[in-house]
């Protein structure tokens, strides 16, 4: 199975960046992807004010994902990214949604805030309550989660446990020192921890670091871009998710039990 990554700036406009989504989804689609992923945000960002993206929040029914649905009926890719949907006056969950065939067939509201760092993302968003049941893209199963989630691996463990062979990441990394480091070191931890695929979009531009990748069982990096806009694309399969959990079988030989999530 071919996957895919793409990223690139989110302006302050909705309509430019469900264009840029719209391209991205067409050129994946052109190199026979069956699955993309997108950065996290992506309805509108402004480095002068932190809040547009949960401000500018639009309900599923929306001018942004009704554009990218369009899109999603001309193919059969299934893509992954994650916008700002409404919940109570001035705030929004920061909500996962994965498009196939011109409909939203999953969503998931992100489970840890960025509350580090000196960004308090709790301040306008509320988290979500529930881990996400896995989805399935050609008899390979996917788990969801959403940038700061990659710290916590006890949610990626959780959904390898439920039998995932593949995790998918949308994230705003937050520039910073180290932070670098951080993101390609947590990439490859939870795809070794879990010996499942990781397949991760990096928003970029001025405060966001890009660097998507494609990280493989065994935490091999099959496919990395840098600070600029691009899509990365790898080739990935379920017999090197089972070969890699024969060689190294960590989820069967846990001593103990993933500490109950919510």
């Amino acid at each position: 199975m071919i996957v895919a990554a793409g990223q690139f700036a989110v302006t302050p406009d909705w309509r430019t960046n469900a264009q840029t989504c719209v391209a991205l989804m067409a050129q994946a689609a052109s190199q026979q992807a069956s699955l993309l992923v997108l950065p996290e945000a992506l309805l509108a960002r402004d480095d002068n004010d932190p809040h547009l993206s949960v401000k500018s929040a639009q309900r599923l029914d929306g001018g942004f994902l009704t554009l990218l649905c369009e899109e999603s009926r001309r193919n059969t890719l299934t893509t992954v990214l994650t916008v700002h949907l409404p919940s109570t006056e001035g705030r929004a969950f920061n909500t996962l949604v994965v498009l196939r065939g011109g409909k939203v067939i999953a969503q998931y509201a992100k489970l840890h805030l960025y509350d580090a760092f000196n960004i308090q993302e709790s301040a306008r968003v509320d988290a979500g309550d529930d881990v996400a049941p896995l989805i399935d893209i050609d008899g390979i199963k996917v788990g969801l989660m959403t940038c700061y989630d990659l710290r916590f691996p006890e949610l990626a463990m959780k959904l390898a446990l439920d039998g995932a062979q593949l995790l998918v990441l949308p994230a705003a990394w937050v520039r910073g020192p180290l932070k670098e480091q951080h993101w390609a070191t947590l990439l490859s931890a939870r795809a070794l921890d879990t010996t499942c695929y990781v397949v991760a979009a990096g928003e970029c531009g001025n405060k966001n670091i890009g660097q998507s990748r494609v990280v493989d069982p065994q935490g091999v990096t099959l496919a990395a871009a840098a600070e600029a806009p691009a899509l990365i694309v790898a080739e990935i399969s379920e017999e090197r998710v089972a070969q890699t959990r024969e060689m190294l079988p960590v989820l069967r030989n846990r001593r103990f039990a993933v500490p109950r999530l919510l």
